[in-house]
């Protein structure tokens, strides 16, 4: 298979790959060959759920399977003739916060253990509607909350490239199967970097796209801080997903259309590393660094700037953004817990409980400084974006910690308080709506992978997919699937 020219920028070579040889091509080029009836879908479920078989007693990326539900719509898709957003039978996972019919759907929490939907959501039926196959759902902590995935319904999801690792969360079942050539594809979603922070820590792609792109149906359609968005092993292939994602949903009350030039695919083909580029490493000292991620990001920009982008350390006024952040949040868990039974909340986890209280108590007053204070921001990123294609920042300030550590409680010699305040580094681009996207940068100490955040123009998905297209090529990315790392691989490494 061909890969993009150059040397990934690495401390050591990645890990070895041992799965079904189809599981190792990128997801544009299995459709491709999908199209010209080289292989067939059936032949992808195999590979797919043969991977899943080898590497989940060690990853526990995708606890719920479902290959009768797969073989079947494989089965169905045998007389459909490929057309524009098609993706002609690939199997790809679902997060198990979204609803898939007849299919086992957590949301990580006992009170839901043993839930099975009976309707579909829009964006799955979308996704199956263009010929996505769903194989199975993707772990994540209760109800998504936290950047560490676990739960108490199935246990932890382990980083590939260190099994005694956090793969980040949310989304981090979705980042780690990925990255083992368990899917070609999988869907993620995001509020506090839920997305970006397990693409950055699995060495996967990952896009937070602007709220309507990618609509779900939820009961609280009005809130627009959480979305879904589509995550890959490279940008060429996130493009790929985003354009079979997104569409206008009339029930969704903030839905648009999809790509407004035609293809977010044709956005990446035409990339160049001619952009200008504004970088902060840390928000004005909001968003601690450890040294070791800010020294290995400011290669990746010397290396930019060497292949023809404009760089310069500029960082807009971010006054209030973390009290915004906070706020906002808060209003989303007393929002969707309104109505929820104790049944079902009186098993969440201290964190998730504290963050439904702090919603209930918030005041009008509070409410209305977050509803000025991001429209500030907002504007202050529209006008930073008169001079900058995009602002690059770290997508979280450390590498992956322990997998038994259940949030990081230091950061470039920070110590933090709540379990979301090293998280910072993802705050922005909620609360702004901006869409932004974590692209893989290479491998750093111990040879975990790095993570570049680009966030772009309103609504500028085609601009900023081509600008992380051009950070990809120039430094020879994407990475390939990997074996699962243990602690016995580690060591015979050293």
């Amino acid at each position: 298979m061909a890969r993009p020219e150059g040397e990934f920028m690495s401390e050591k070579p990645a890990a070895a790959f041992t799965g079904p040889e189809l599981c190792r091509y990128e997801a544009h080029e299995i459709v491709r060959l999908l199209a010209r009836r080289e292989i067939s879908p059936n032949d992808l479920l195999e590979a797919s759920f043969q991977r899943m078989a080898e590497v989940e007693p060690v990853i526990n990326a995708m606890p719920t399977l479902c290959p009768e539900r797969a073989f079947a719509a494989a089965a169905a898709l045998a007389d459909q003739q490929p057309g524009p957003k098609w993706l002609g039978g690939l199997p790809l996972g679902i997060k198990d916060l979204t609803l898939v019919e007849g299919v086992r759907t957590t949301f990580g929490t006992a009170g839901l253990a043993d839930f099975i939907p009976q309707k579909t959501d829009p964006m799955v039926r979308r996704i199956e509607a263009r010929g996505g196959i769903v194989v199975g759902k993707s772990n994540t902590p209760e109800m998504g909350a936290g950047g560490n995935t676990f739960n108490a319904v199935f246990g932890p999801t382990r980083n590939p490239w260190d099994s005694s690792l956090n793969p980040g969360g949310s989304s981090g079942g979705a980042a780690a199967a990925l990255a083992t050539g368990e899917t070609w594809l999988s869907q993620g979603s995001d509020h506090g970097g839920s997305l970006r922070t397990p693409a950055a820590f699995c060495g996967v792609v990952g896009l937070r796209p602007s709220p309507g792109r990618v609509a779900n149906q939820t009961e609280a359609g009005f809130l627009i801080e959480g979305t879904s968005g589509p995550m890959a092993r490279s940008v060429r292939d996130c493009a790929l997903f985003l354009d079979v994602m997104a569409d206008h949903n009339p029930r969704s009350p903030i839905s648009y259309p999809g790509c407004e030039s035609g293809s977010f695919q044709e956005a990446v083909l035409a990339a160049s590393p001619k952009i200008r580029i504004g970088f902060t490493p840390d928000f004005n000292g909001l968003a601690p660094v450890d040294e070791p991620v800010r020294a290995h990001l400011a290669a990746v920009l010397e290396k930019m700037q060497a292949a023809g982008a404009t760089i310069e350390e500029t960082c807009p006024q971010l006054d209030g953004l973390e009290r915004t952040y906070h706020t906002l949040r808060g209003i989303m868990w007393a929002t969707l817990t309104h109505r929820m039974p104790d049944k079902i909340t009186r098993h969440f986890k201290p964190a998730l409980a504290e963050n439904v209280t702090f919603g209930q108590g918030l005041s009008m007053a509070d409410i209305a400084d977050a509803n000025l204070d991001r429209t500030r921001l907002y504007h202050a990123m529209v006008s930073y974006f008169e001079n900058w294609d995009v602002l690059a920042c770290p997508v979280v300030g450390c590498l992956p910690h322990q997998q038994s550590e259940e949030w990081v409680r230091e950061v470039g010699g920070v110590r933090f308080e709540g379990y979301m305040d090293w998280l910072r580094h993802a705050f922005l681009a909620t609360v702004t709506g901006l869409p932004a996207i974590s692209v893989p940068v290479g491998l750093g100490p111990g040879g975990l992978p790095v993570g570049l955040q680009l966030i772009g123009k309103p609504r500028g998905e085609a601009a900023l997919l081509a600008a992380a297209r051009a950070v990809e090529m120039v430094v020879g990315g994407p990475l390939p699937p990997i074996d699962p790392i243990g602690a016995a691989d580690q060591a015979s490494d050293a």
